[in-house]
């Protein structure tokens, strides 16, 4: 009983791989950027800097279940956890569009514009996850 359990341990740790690496993908690329180092910042205390990046990390991992979720394989997966990632990145430019100053902003700890780009994270990755459902 327990072998059958386990007979898609195999495919589970190659998604879990697979979206672990995106994420650290997605990590350094949305830290790439940003004018300010998020992890010096939450190091520091800002808690801007680490509401910001936490709610931009759920708006690409709702996404990138949805991908998982739908995928036909691996490959399918990666390329829609891309997918997801490029359109967290648009999203951080859209919100930069609504409040200029929000990068001096959140490097400055105020944490209403780091809410406002969290919010609208985590909206996008809703919308790109409903997106992938086809």
């Amino acid at each position: 009983m327990i072998p059958t359990s386990l007979a898609g341990l195999p495919a589970f740790a190659g998604y879990y791989a697979a979206a672990m690496v995106l994420t650290m993908v997605f990590v350094a690329a949305y830290t790439a950027i940003t004018p300010f180092h998020e992890i010096a910042l939450i190091r520091s205390g800002n808690s801007a800097a680490a509401i910001q990046i936490g709610m931009g990390l759920i708006g690409f991992s709702i996404p990138l279940a949805s991908a998982i979720y739908h995928s036909a394989n691996l490959i399918d997966c990666v390329v829609w956890g891309i997918v997801a990632l490029l359109t967290q990145l648009i999203a951080y430019g859209l919100a930069r569009l609504t409040v200029p100053k929000l990068d001096d902003d959140i490097a400055k700890a105020n944490v209403a514009p780091a809410i406002w780009l969290g919010f609208i994270s985590i909206a996008s990755g809703i919308i790109s996850a409903a997106c992938m459902s086809y």
